[in-house]
């Protein structure tokens, strides 16, 4: 509680809820609400090429491969945040249906790239064009980008401080109408920690995070307990 007592502000958007009085305590949902932007993007193309030995579509391979590199550098994308991972080779065979008679075989040769970027506007936009390339004959699989906020750890503290606050100022109020005053802390458990697209509704009992957007809604949530004087 000494950590959450430090640089406490009013929060931006609040919640209350979960309001009970026992005795000489009252119990007080108290939240917070932020809107942060992510400063950090992770994302994985994959480029493929099919033939009919395993030789054949590791060859087909390359210059797709080199066609894609190049094209995320002509985009804007520093080579330092582009990285190979080993690329994946699978055998498909087609039999006959009735008599098991292997008919045919090829093989299909995988390229996985991954970018991994704190230039998350360039990313987002490069994501949105990539499909040019498969207009140029490039065939890729397209993951979504996973937009993330790299000082998560710092804000989770300053936005259960906030949510704490919340509780203790929404405990005054319903205290005050009681003719009480509040005391000090007697228990104090962090709820969920949702982190939501904007303005979204979604909630979860055990938190989520939304990789999707690149802005996004930082909820904190404090169950506090006060003494009632």
């Amino acid at each position: 509680m000494a950590v959450l007592g430090v640089g406490l502000v009013s929060s931006s958007a609040v919640i209350v809820g979960g309001i009970r009085r026992a005795n000489d305590t009252i119990t007080v949902t108290g939240a917070s609400t932020e809107r942060i932007t992510s400063d950090h993007a992770d994302w994985m193309v994959q480029v493929s090429a099919a033939g009919p030995s395993q030789q054949a579509s590791y060859q087909s391979l390359q210059p797709l491969v080199q066609q894609t590199l190049a094209y995320l550098r002509a985009e804007g994308i520093q080579p330092a945040a582009i990285s190979l991972d080993a690329v994946r080779a699978e055998l498909t065979e087609v039999r006959d249906p009735r008599t098991g008679e292997l008919r045919s075989i090829s093989w299909t040769s995988r390229q996985p790239i991954r970018i991994s970027s704190g230039d998350v506007g360039r990313i987002n936009a490069v994501a949105g064009r990539i499909g040019n390339l498969i207009a140029q004959g490039v065939p890729l699989t397209i993951d979504a980008p996973a937009y993330t906020y790299s000082k998560l750890a710092d804000k989770r503290v300053d936005m259960l401080a906030k949510a704490t606050r919340d509780a203790r100022d929404r405990s005054r109020a319903i205290a005050r109408e009681a003719g009480s005053h509040i005391g000090a802390i007697t228990k104090a458990d962090t709820g969920s920690f949702q982190i939501t697209a904007p303005n979204s509704t979604e909630m979860g009992d055990f938190g989520s995070y939304d990789t999707r957007t690149v802005d996004k809604d930082i909820t904190a949530v404090m169950v506090v307990t006060f003494r009632v004087l």
